[in-house]
Formats: structure tokens, C-alpha cells, sequence
């Protein structure tokens, strides 16, 4: 690439192929208006500076070991009955805590170090006793004086090094919680105030603790945590209500091989579930792990039998008849398949009951989401006093196993340091009542408002309205095209043909055929395509959606518009608007940019390139599955329009391969749009974990270094790489009067003190305004910066991006280059639908059924993922086709 002009030249920046292993240094804003924000974090006033002891455990029944650890909850129990019993004797009063599987800590030695200790144990569940050897072995001594160095910012640690210290500190912590409520990992959680959804689930409200460095102190992190959960007894009961129907009777012919849907339903719910099994022909209660179910009902279901009253005679019969003339007892629904364990014995369903307090760790249906968003959604100064309320109950403080560990720490939660900062000015089209302007409280509306830059003019499109006519009618698509070309045009949009050829189709054929049909009556010139199909959809159904738009990217090369058809029976103007910024957006329009001025003054004339990067995952149970990275880069010098790369990674991978080959593209699409080469690269990184920052930050700084210089020799714009992390469970509530109307943080609001980390430039940044509950900021750390932008000026700059999201009226709260990145990935269940990909973000996870039994958590898949760039049809290559 040649220099070429444009908004402050075109010249090199002072990028560097060489890099360190230390992140960026700390440094702080002053900018905004100054005010104090509690935080749900406790500062923890004491800790220890001297060795803790880890401690591998090993738990040997008498029978022989293990093939598979028990749960969790099982292992807990066995190892505090053996410190119950043993603490004052072979542990001389020294406490320990455990993390259910293999690792124990204790404030002292409880062995010599390279002695084993051995603990014997009697252990009784359920009326049956087990006898376990618990064996503990010094495996580290954990020195604890690196966390206060680390806080302090002493010396290059890195966060891995102080992780086995902080393991043991919410180890200390949990063993508090967990003799009251129910732990799954550093989430504890309680039935009272539950709530029954639909499914056969509850939904139950817990926190989440978890010890967290700060500057110059540690903090324990407390946040408040809603969880799906079984219900304890009857599984019958249970699966009346996953099936939603009235009595046991009517599921008579849903659990078969020929209803896959309702058995794909069932095998979901039980996957991995932990019942009991008692009738009155079994001593007790037998306890195990579903694996399972049988393939046929139980009066159908058969195996060989050699009856007991008739020694040496084999004979083949059904599970219902074997429970009759072993045990004299008659199924009440025989009709039912039975349940299996990991040894393939089969269960009748209406003797097993659900052990209680099992997580339920499936995909949640739409109504069950539903649920739980209502349930988790609180008022931020309700949500605070639960936290107060939670420390006050259980006094960590006070715990003799927490001082035991060198801890001390009051009940209340800390006050730290915010600032507001100042709102962006934005601009809208010259023929807007006021073209620029300062919203309030983070939203607008486009009333007397134009875009900023019309697209093409909308010459040549249809509508197809996949539902019937006496759904929605003619007049009424005729009376919602009007509505929106009228509203298109006040927008400053351009639609001159105002009569587009409307068709109806089947969303139950094939799709594809019904969007050629219905762009045939599309008049265009000869070698040019229509330009955008509007797709009325008759519900929410995901599939019928990805079909289209799997059409769309793949095979015709034309933007599509879905929308519901209820929006056509009840047209209104706000939502043709809305409609307008998105296919404005789609055909090369730019609808609000920031006030140039400030936005170039902060990026000092260069011209930048903004990328955004995404992973999306596999469902849970899809391991054999693709993971996609998906990549946007913006091609204007006001960084409003995008382009976007998939590229299809290994499952699970966190590192994107071929981001050097994607940059190049990016960079070359920037350059042929504006012909001008970038100055600067600022890389915004979604989806990355505290641990894998180094590891992140330097393989891709590299790809996009050596994407720069393979264009060009001695090509090194500056680079600035952010890292984005939105899950997290940080919370910030307002004082006083300083909160907006829902009680949450003002947009603007920022925090980069106290509850940081330490020893690199990292922030939280409320950008958007809450519609309800809590809201949630995004936590943005600075990992690498050439062009060594201070504190105010790299959080002022994200904060004004969030004013410019293409198809909203409000400052959202992630960075736009990250969100249309998500928007990209969610879109690529669509370009792979013939594979049959499912996400972690958006779909349930399959189920497969096979041979004797349905077999729970083995889905077959690809084993041989290759890493390649997924493209899309080239006449949409650089459009913003995702929006």
C-alpha cells in the first residue's frame, strides 16, 4: 500500500515486530465529575504474608478405588466427616479446606513433607456404610507473601503465579458457606425464596465469593447469582411437568423412539442426573447416575432371567413382568421406558425420586430463560441490601477456620472512587431540526432527525411474507410498506420504488426456492441484482430465520430484512424507523457519527482502524464442534461502517488462527475505501480470561505486526490491544442522588481505582442506561499501547464509540467493534446450517439416540475441525450484512 491522502496523512506509525512480557503499566484518569459509588466488594483488612500448605487428597474406598470421583457434594461430605473425626487427633487441631476433588490447604503443616497422612473413615449415607482411606500428601507450600507483593505492584508476577493463594482463600471462605447453603465452585445457593418455572425445574437465588486482587489491597468480591436447579422427589412428577401435561396416564406414547422431540426433551433432563430408586422388594435405597433410557417400554423391554425358584432356568422376559413375579409388584405404567445406569440395569420411572440439591447444567428453553431473566432482574439498591444482608448472616469475619487462614474482614461493602464523564456530541444528516447534539441519560429518539449519510437508494426490492393471507393480508403488508417508505424517506433514506412485489410463501418449504420466487417479480436492469428482500416471519422460530439468511449469505448475495408479522398488523412509526437504520446501515449508509472534532482530537489526526474480535463456542456436549472466531474492521475514518471475517476454529480453541490474514484484509479493505492506510490499529478483544492475557495479547500483537509488514516493508502503525471482558461479577451502586431513574450508575460512569488490577491500565465503564434490574458495566483492560494514549483519552474514546452503534438510539454498553463481532458470530449458525452447528450463545445442545438406549452426552462430530475462513457471497463481502 501506497501513502495516500487523507484526515492527518498517511505515514507509519511507531509499531514494533518485538515485544515484552510485561503488560501495559498502570496509570489512572482524572477526567469527569468526581463522585463515590459502593462497590460489592468487601477490602479485606488483614491477610496472610506467610506459607500455606497444599495438600494432595486421595480417597480410596475399601474396595478399591475410584473409576470416577464421586460428586462433588459426596467427596465434601466424606472428607468433613474425616476432619470431624480426626482434627483433634492425627491433625492436632489444624483446620483444612477442600475443594471436593483432589486438593486440600491447612494454615500449618498437619504431616511432615514428605510423609503421607493417613485418615480412616466409617462413613454412612442413606442408611448404608462405607469405610474410606483418606490419604494426604504435601504437594506445595504456598507462599502467600507474593499476593501483597503483587498488589503492590512489586516485580513482574503475573496473575497465574498468585492463583493457588487466592485458591486457598476462597477455599477458606467457601467452607463457611457451604454449612448452610449449596456450593458449586465459588456460587452458593439456597431453595428459600425459589421459584418454579416450567420443565420441571427451580430457579434458586445464591451469590457468587471469590477473593480478587486490588490496588494496594485484596477484596472479596461478593455478587448476587440465580441458578436452575431439580426439585427433590418423584422423577415422574418431574417429567409430567418437562412434558407439560396434567397426569403420568398422558404420557402414554410421548417417550418413544417415534416422538423424538419429546424423548430428545426427556434424555436433556436427565443427563447426568443423580436419583434414587426404592420399592419394597429393595433393602434401603439404591442411588445412581441416569445414564440413560431404555429404547422400548418396560412391558416391552426385555432381558434373560434365571428365576431364583428355578435354579439353571433361563428365560427371556419383560422388565414389567420381572418386577411382578420377583417382587409381586405391579407396574402402574408399564407403558413408560425405564431409566439406566452406567451398568445398563434398568429402572422403572415411577420408583426413582431426584436427589436433592443437584444444578440442573443444561441449555434453558425460551421460556425458562424468560424466567430466569424475571427472576435475576432486581432493583440495584435491592440487589446491594441482599449483598449487606448475606455478609451480615454469615460474619466470614468471625469464622474461626477464616482467621485460621490469616483473614480478617468487615461486613460492609467498600466505597470507591468514580468519575462521569463527559457525553460525546453526535451528528446526524444537515436536514435534521438539530444535527448535533448531546443526548441525556445515554438515549434519544429520531424524531425530526435525518441520517447522517443515505446508502443506495432502495430501487430494486420484494417483500415475502412467509405466513397466510388470513394472518396478514394484502391491505396490511400494503399499509406497513407505506408506513415504512414514508418513514424511510423522513429519515433521510431514500426508497424510490415505493411498490416493491409482495409474495407470500410456505416457511415450511423449501426456503430458498421461495426467496427466488418471490425476487423474480423484482424488475432490475440486465446485471443488476435486487438489493434487499423483506421477510415477514410468521413467529420468533429460529430455524425458519437462519434458513433465510442462510440463503442470503451463501447462495443469492442479497441483504435480507426479517421482522414478525404482528409488526405489520399494528405499523407504527418508531419501528419504521428502526427498520430504516438497519437497512440504511446494510446499503452502505452511515445513520449518526461522533462530532469529528472531538473524535479526531482524541485520535490525534491519525487515521485508525478498528477492529473487533469474537470467539463463540460450541453448546455444552458438542466438543467435536467448531468454535468461530469472528473478526470486524471498520472501513470510514469515522469508524461507523464495518466489514467482517468468520474464520472456523478447532473447538474450544481461545486463540485466533489466520488473524494475520484476516488484518490484511482488513487493512486493504480500510485502504481502498478511504486510500489512505491506517496510522493506528486499535484491536478491542472479546471472549479472553484474565489468565490467558500474555499468552492473547502476544501471539495475536504479532499476527497483526506481521500483517502490517508483510503489506508493506517498514509498515508499523501503532498498535493499542484491549481486552473485553463483559462476564464478570463487578457491581457499582450509585450514593445518594448520583443514579439515573432505575437506581443504577449514570452513563458516562467510570472506575479505574481501589477495585482494579494492579499494575495495568484497566477500567469499568458504565456506557449505557439501564432499562431494569442491575446493570452490568464492561470491564476493559489495556494490554499493550503504541500509541500511549492516557488513561482519559483511551476511556473517552470508548465511551464516545458507544454512541455510535448503527441500528440503536441509546449508548450501548459494549464498545461497537466487539458488539457487531457478536452479531457476526451469532450470524454464523446461519452460514453453517448445513452442518448442523449449534452455539453456546443462542441454541440448545442435540441428542442422540442410540441402539438399545439413549445414550446422554455422546454426540458424534467432526474430530478432524481444519482451521479455514468462512466467506460469505462475494456481493457481500464488505457490507454490514449482519445488522
Amino acid at each position: 500500500m501506497s501513502n495516500q491522502p487523507g484526515p492527518g496523512g498517511g505515514g507509519g506509525g511507531g509499531g514494533d515486530t518485538s515485544h515484552s512480557t510485561a503488560l501495559q503499566h498502570a496509570s489512572h484518569g482524572t477526567q469527569g465529575k468526581r463522585q463515590k459509588v459502593y462497590a460489592n466488594f468487601v477490602e479485606i483488612s488483614k491477610y496472610p504474608e506467610r506459607d500455606i500448605y497444599q495438600y494432595d487428597v486421595v480417597v480410596t474406598p475399601e474396595r478399591g478405588e475410584f473409576k470416577k470421583l464421586p460428586s462433588p457434594s459426596y467427596m465434601r461430605s466424606v472428607f468433613d466427616a474425616a476432619m470431624g473425626e480426626h482434627r483433634q487427633g492425627k491433625l492436632n487441631g489444624i483446620p483444612m479446606v477442600y475443594d471436593s476433588r483432589k486438593i486440600a490447604y491447612a494454615p500449618k503443616r498437619v504431616c511432615e513433607a514428605k510423609d503421607t497422612l493417613e485418615l480412616d473413615l466409617s462413613f454412612k449415607e442413606d442408611g448404608r456404610t462405607e469405610k474410606y482411606i483418606i490419604r494426604l500428601r504435601e504437594a506445595a507450600v504456598v507462599n502467600t507473601k507474593i499476593l501483597a507483593d503483587y498488589v503492590r505492584g512489586r516485580g513482574g508476577i503475573a496473575v497465574g503465579e498468585i492463583q493457588s493463594a487466592l485458591n486457598a482463600l476462597d477455599l477458606a471462605i467457601g467452607s463457611v458457606l457451604h454449612l448452610e447453603m449449596i456450593g458449586f465452585n465459588r456460587s452458593f445457593f439456597t431453595r428459600e425464596q425459589s421459584l418454579v418455572t416450567v420443565g420441571g425445574l427451580e430457579l434458586w437465588r445464591g451469590f457468587s465469593f471469590s477473593v480478587r486482587p486490588g490496588i494496594d489491597n485484596l477484596y472479596l468480591n461478593v455478587n448476587t447469582a440465580v441458578t436452575a436447579m431439580y426439585p427433590p422427589g418423584s422423577l415422574l412428577d418431574a417429567l409430567v411437568n418437562v412434558l407439560d401435561v396434567r397426569e403420568p396416564s398422558m404420557l402414554r406414547g410421548r417417550l418413544t423412539r417415534d416422538n423424538m422431540r419429546d424423548m430428545g426433551d426427556v434424555v436433556k433432563y436427565l443427563r447426568g442426573l443423580q436419583v434414587y430408586c426404592s420399592h419394597r422388594g429393595l433393602k434401603g435405597k439404591r442411588k445412581f447416575s441416569v445414564r440413560g433410557t431404555t429404547t422400548r417400554a418396560l412391558d416391552q423391554e426385555s432381558f434373560d432371567w434365571e428365576d431364583p425358584d428355578k435354579p439353571g432356568h433361563t428365560e427371556n422376559v419383560t422388565v414389567a413382568e420381572y418386577y411382578l413375579r420377583r417382587y409381586n409388584i405391579k407396574l402402574n405404567y408399564p407403558f413408560l421406558p425405564g431409566i439406566t445406569d452406567r451398568r445398563k440395569s434398568m429402572f422403572p420411572i415411577e420408583f426413582c425420586s431426584i436427589v436433592e440439591n443437584q444444578r440442573f447444567k443444561g441449555n434453558l428453553n425460551e421460556r425458562q430463560t424468560g424466567d430466569m431473566v424475571k427472576f435475576a432482574c432486581q432493583h440495584p439498591g435491592k440487589n446491594m441490601d441482599r449483598i449487606v444482608d448475606i455478609l451480615k448472616k454469615r460474619n466470614l469475619g468471625g469464622s474461626p477456620i477464616v482467621q485460621s487462614f490469616g483473614l480478617s474482614l468487615p461486613n460492609k461493602l467498600a466505597e470507591i472512587e468514580s468519575r462521569v464523564l463527559p457525553t460525546p456530541t453526535i451528528e446526524y444528516g444537515s436536514g435534521s431540526r438539530e444535527p448535533s447534539f448531546a443526548p441525556r441519560g445515554g438515549a434519544w429518539d429520531l424524531r425530526n432527525k435525518q441520517v447522517k449519510q443515505s446508502g443506495k437508494p432502495l430501487d430494486h426490492w420484494a417483500v415475502l411474507v412467509l405466513a397466510s393471507r388470513q394472518h396478514v393480508s394484502d391491505n396490511a403488508v400494503k399499509q406497513f410498506i407505506t408506513a415504512l417508505v414514508s418513514g424511510c424517506n423522513q429519515s433521510g433514506y431514500r426508497v424510490n420504488e415505493p411498490h416493491p412485489p409482495i409474495s407470500y410463501g410456505n416457511p415450511n418449504a423449501d426456503i430458498s426456492q421461495e426467496m427466488l420466487h418471490a425476487l423474480k417479480g423484482v424488475n432490475c436492469p440486465p446485471g443488476v441484482k435486487p438489493q434487499l428482500l423483506l421477510v415477514v416471519l410468521p413467529t420468533t422460530n429460529v430455524q425458519v430465520y437462519q434458513n433465510v439468511k442462510n440463503c442470503a449469505y451463501k447462495t443469492l448475495g442479497i441483504h435480507t430484512q426479517c421482522m414478525q408479522s404482528k409488526h405489520v398488523q399494528r405499523p407504527n412509526m418508531q419501528y419504521c424507523s428502526n427498520l430504516c437504520l438497519k437497512i440504511n446501515a446494510k446499503l452502505g449508509g452511515v445513520n449518526q457519527v461522533l462530532l469529528q472534532s472531538g473524535f479526531q482530537e482524541v485520535l490525534r489526526g491519525k487515521p485508525t482502524l478498528f477492529l473487533g474480535c469474537d470467539i463463540t463456542h460450541p453448546a455444552p456436549g458438542e466438543q467435536d464442534k467448531a468454535s468461530i472466531a469472528s473478526v470486524v474492521g471498520s472501513t470510514n475514518f469515522e469508524g461507523t461502517r464495518y466489514a467482517a471475517t468468520l474464520i472456523q476454529l478447532p473447538s474450544r480453541q481461545e486463540l485466533v488462527d489466520k488473524l494475520q490474514e484476516v488484518v490484511v484484509r482488513h487493512l486493504k479493505i480500510f485502504h481502498r475505501s478511504t486510500r489512505t492506510k491506517p496510522r493506528r490499529i486499535i484491536f478491542y478483544r472479546d471472549g479472553v480470561s484474565e489468565s490467558q492475557f500474555s499468552q492473547v495479547r502476544d501471539r495475536e500483537l504479532i499476527e497483526i505486526q506481521r500483517a502490517c509488514a508483510s503489506l508493506e516493508q517498514g509498515y508499523k502503525p501503532d498498535i493499542t490491544f484491549l481486552a473485553v471482558l463483559k462476564r464478570h461479577n463487578a457491581r457499582f451502586f450509585p450514593m445518594g442522588r448520583d443514579g439515573d431513574k432505575t437506581g443504577n450508575c449514570v452513563p458516562g460512569t467510570v472506575i479505574d481505582r481501589s477495585v482494579t488490577a494492579p499494575g495495568i491500565t484497566d477500567f469499568y465503564l458504565f456506557a449505557h442506561a439501564a432499562i431494569q434490574g442491575t446493570s452490568r458495566p464492561t470491564h476493559y483492560y489495556v494490554l499493550h499501547d503504541d500509541s500511549e494514549f492516557t488513561a482519559d483519552a483511551i476511556q473517552q474514546l470508548t465511551y464516545n464509540l458507544c454512541y455510535t452503534y448503527a441500528i440503536c438510539t441509546r449508548s450501548v454498553s459494549i464498545v461497537p467493534p466487539v458488539y457487531y463481532a457478536h452479531r457476526v458470530a451469532a450470524r454464523a449458525r446461519c452460514h453453517l446450517l448445513d452442518m448442523g452447528m449449534g452455539f453456546e450463545e443462542a441454541t440448545t445442545e442435540a441428542s442422540g439416540y442410540h441402539g438399545g438406549s439413549t445414550a446422554i452426552g455422546t454426540i458424534p462430530g467432526d474430530p478432524g475441525i481444519a482451521t479455514k475462513i468462512i466467506k460469505v457471497n462475494a456481493d457481500l463481502d464488505t457490507a454490514m450484512y449482519f445488522m
